[in-house]
């Protein structure tokens, strides 16, 4: 059985590469989907913790994610054409937000799955500095820093940065299903048949 036949094309087509096409910008109606993606993803009680700080090359808000980047990251998502920032509101009207993480979690896989289906790549980033953001962007108290993203349409392969040339180039790996999925008890794979 193919990759393919177990998943949609969407997920099997997503990946983070680390390269892209300078030229290519994304569009207002491409972020907006990958935004309301995003907004429409499931959370503990529909309490919705996840927030955006969105940057298109030439914007202060661009500028200011890029400044959070590590250099290492700076380094080839100069390249990407909007920076994102994904953020964690840990408070409401109700009190202390239970599962936040996880919450921003699924929103932020829903914008980066939406972005596939625009014809786009993204690669998000725990290479930032959070504090940064948080001063950068004056954050209130309850607002948390998660991930930083680049979005873009995938640059030419010449355009690799040689520094992350191999392993961009790399065949894609993940652990195999019985080492992720058990049944009965803790190790004891789960099988499916096919």
């Amino acid at each position: 059985m193919e990759l393919g036949d177990l998943m949609h094309p969407l997920i099997e087509q997503r990946w983070s590469p680390r390269w892209f096409d300078s030229s290519v910008e994304v569009t207002d109606a491409q972020l907006a989907a990958m935004l309301e993606a995003a907004r429409w993803a499931p959370s503990y009680g529909n309490t919705q913790p996840a927030r955006y700080i969105v940057g298109r090359r030439g914007d202060g808000s661009y500028e200011k994610i890029f400044e959070s980047l590590s250099r290492r990251n700076q380094n080839w998502a100069q390249s990407a054409p909007a920076l994102l920032v994904a953020v964690a509101v840990t408070v409401n009207a109700k009190g202390d937000l239970p599962l936040w993480e996880y919450g921003v979690g699924l929103a932020t896989e829903n914008l980066v799955l939406q972005a596939v289906s625009e014809g786009l790549v993204a690669h998000q980033m725990g290479g930032f500095n959070a504090e940064a953001v948080r001063v950068l962007f004056q954050l209130p108290a309850e607002a948390k820093p998660i991930v930083a993203i680049a979005v873009g349409k995938l640059g030419d392969r010449a355009t690799i940065p040689d520094d992350v040339r191999d392993r961009e180039l790399a065949v894609r790996k993940r652990l195999p299903l019985s080492e992720i999925a058990f049944t009965g008890e803790w190790g004891k794979p789960f099988t499916a048949e096919p």
